[in-house]
């Protein structure tokens, strides 16, 4: 886990792991932190592809802890195969 500068807020989201583009879900969240609409911000699938895609709709098995660690919009994100995940604004 990569390590938050002194003064750093942390912010954390749930996500439905079921849902149909999860990815969609870590753009909005993104776009609510920097007080933005989705369509003033990048296009996730330019930063991680599939990626989140994948992690939610064929999970290893939860023994495996996987998580997804990117940077986007500002922000480093980690999201968990749980549906968990962190938003940490970056410099």
């Amino acid at each position: 886990m990569a390590e938050v500068p002194d003064g750093e807020q942390i912010v954390h989201r749930e996500f439905d792991t079921d849902q149909d583009d999860p990815a969609t879900a870590v753009a909005e969240a993104v776009a609510d932190l920097r007080g933005e609409a989705t369509t003033d911000i990048a296009t996730m699938y330019e930063t991680v592809d599939h990626m989140i895609d994948h992690l939610f709709s064929t999970p290893p098995s939860k023994d495996a802890q996987v998580q997804v660690e990117f940077t986007f919009e500002g922000y480093r994100i980690t999201v968990d195969q749980d549906g968990n995940a962190r938003f940490v604004a970056v410099n």
